[in-house]
Parts: structure tokens; sequence; C-alpha cells
């Protein structure tokens, strides 16, 4: 199974410019997990919404042209599809998560909330994590393989972006939600791509000013993260830098 994910920002916009189909065209990926859709279905052209090779889902936002994750499932892979929304204790009226349940597995397309916005958006952020983290576990505990996959907002390591000291202690670089990213690991959730590659500098965001990406001044805030008994399957994780449409680059698990 390969599953694709990718903060689109915008995904009206990343369809204009080409960036999508040439995406799914190059990775043909069985499930696609999609965050920052900035959009509603009524929004979104008839290959967003009504593909011939995927079930399609979106998770929007009430607010118009903010957040929102989607779904896709490749048809071909899967019969029937369930997904679901939300999770317990947080209300999640702008769109942050996407599931799909089948067999055994549960996989989470998750947009993260940056928390910058204001004192209370911080702590709205870090209530996300522990929430969701234990939603995660709860299923994990109920017998389900869990996948989780999307935009963390978070660096959590030095290695994790260009500029460490000067981002140091600044929002996506705070020790408090770190440190919530510290504790997923604790309690045997697995960063795929750091548990492959310890040593490997590589970033799936970098800002639209001052020539970031071009330059490589980036941040490693996507990630896909399983449960350490599941890591043994994982066949393969990979970064798709050179990807553009969006100031994120979309990442690919194969397992």
């Amino acid at each position: 199974m390969k599953i694709a994910s990718w903060n689109v920002n915008g995904i009206r916009a990343v369809e204009r410019k080409g960036a999508l189909d040439e995406f799914l065209k190059a990775e043909n990926p069985d499930i696609f997990l999609l965050q920052e859709t900035k959009a509603t279905p009524a929004q979104l052209s008839a290959e967003l919404t009504a593909h011939p090779d995927f079930w399609q889902f979106y998770h929007s936002a009430a607010r118009p042209g903010y957040a929102g994750t989607a779904i896709w499932a490749k048809k071909s892979a899967f019969s029937a599809v369930d997904f679901l929304t939300g999770m317990p204790d947080f209300d999640d009226d702008e769109g942050r998560i996407s599931q799909i349940q089948f067999e055994n597995f549960a996989i989470f397309g998750v947009y993260f909330p940056n928390g910058g916005k204001s004192p209370a958006a911080w702590t709205e952020k870090i209530k996300f994590y522990k929430c969701f983290e234990k939603y995660a576990s709860a299923l994990r505990d109920a017998g389900k393989i869990v996948i989780f996959g999307g935009d963390v907002n978070c660096a959590h390591e030095p290695i994790d972006l260009a500029r460490p000291k000067e981002n140091d202690g600044k929002i996506g670089f705070h020790p408090a939600e770190r440190a919530e990213i510290s504790k997923w690991i604790e309690k045997n959730w697995v960063d795929i791509f750091r548990e492959k590659y310890p040593e490997q500098k590589i970033y799936s965001w970098w800002s639209p000013r001052g020539g970031a990406r071009s330059r490589n001044v980036g941040w490693r805030i996507d990630y896909f993260f399983v449960d350490r008994d599941f890591f043994p399957r994982v066949k393969k994780i990979e970064y798709k830098t050179a990807q553009m449409g969006s100031d994120h680059c979309p990442l690919i698990l194969e397992f």
C-alpha cells in the first residue's frame, strides 16, 4: 500500500497550477491525505469531488477559505470505505481530521493547529496534541493498526529545521509543543522518517519569503507516524521535495 500526504495550501490553487494532476500521475497513491484544502465540496470541480479513480471525502472548516482536510481512496484498491471526522473532547470545526477505517486499520490525515494567532490558539494547539494522542492510542489499544500523517506544524528536533538557534522558543519550535511529540514517541509512536534516517536533514515546508525554498532554508513539519510494532512493515518513506505547487512538499509512505 502507498499513502501520500500533502499540505496543498489551497486545493483549488494547486489544481489550477496542474500540480495536483502531475503528482497523482507520478505517484499513483492508494490513499491520498490532503491538508489545508481551504474549500467546501460545493466550490470544487468534478475531478476533485467525483474522480473516476478515487472515493473522495472532505472535512471542511466552518470558516470559509480556511484549513480543512480530505482523504481520497483508490476505487481499485477499496470496494468501499468508511470516512470519519473529529475526535473525542475536541470540537473540530476547522476540519482538521479526516479518517478512513477499513478492516483493522485506522488511517488519519491531520492538519494540526499552528497556534500562532493568539494565546487562546496556542492553548488549543497543545490541547489538540494531547487529545489526538489519547484518541490514537485508544484505537491502538482496541486492536486497530493506526497510521497518521499530515502537517504537524512543529519541528521536533534541531535537525528538523535549517535555523534552530534563531527559532528556539518560537511557535513551531517551542519546547512545549516539541515535548508533546516527544510524549508520542515515548508511548511507542514512531516518527517513521527520523527512525529510518536519524541523521538526514530534509525539509517539507519553506517560507514563501526571501527565496527560502531555492536556498533550502526550511522546516520538517510534515510527518507519518505508526506504532512501533507496525514499523518493521514500512518499506519506504520519502519527501518529494522537487514537487511544486504548494509551500509544502508531499511525502510518500509505502508498507
